[in-house]
């Protein structure tokens, strides 16, 4: 059986999270969403709860952040009826990109975007699994400047609220679905 989105906004999410610590080096918890993916209630819930507060905003476009941003703002640009942009780390994308370096929680790191793809001041929604720093999701706000398009907002699964990345957007409205 198919679930339904009234069998799935009322479900605790937090329980389909898990945590791993010492991912990917000592002293982080990783929040892995693999068992939130597995369940369908629970990914359809995710998915509803990321979408809510965009519905009724002027969304022109949607920016996955690579890898796992893929999986949530794939079926919101969908809902949206508008297209997908996907934002990749460095020699995944054919053709012209711009490229934006940046660091993370454990490391750095470079995101590209292929050129061209978003008209003069579209409204773009940036989405991805996880905010931590900042680091990625602020380098995705930077392309999509550099591009000469608007960031709408940024939507994300989980918030790691403690690593402070939300101050890192300001001045953006940021949406997250679960906050630790």
């Amino acid at each position: 059986m198919t679930p339904t989105i009234a069998d799935s906004t009322q479900l605790d999410l937090t329980a389909f999270i898990r945590t791993i610590p010492d991912f990917p080096k000592a002293g982080i918890l990783f929040r892995d969403i693999a068992p939130l993916l597995a369940d369908p209630r629970a990914l359809a819930g995710a998915i509803e709860r990321l979408l809510a507060p965009w519905r009724n905003e002027r969304i022109d476009a949607v920016a996955a952040i690579e890898a796992r941003g893929f999986l949530f703002a794939t079926p919101l640009a969908m809902a949206l009826g508008v297209g997908l942009l996907p934002v990749r780390k460095p020699g995944k994308l054919p053709g012209a990109t711009i490229a934006h370096d940046y660091e993370l929680e454990y490391g750095s790191d470079r995101l590209e975007m292929h050129t061209g793809m978003l008209p003069a001041g579209a409204r773009v929604l940036v989405v991805d699994d996880v905010l931590a720093t900042g680091g990625t999701a602020g380098a995705c706000l930077a392309l999509i400047a550099a591009s000469g398009a608007t960031v709408a907002g940024v939507a994300f699964l989980i918030e790691l609220q403690s690593l402070g990345g939300r101050k890192k957007l300001a001045p953006h409205r940021v949406e997250s679905v679960l906050v630790y």
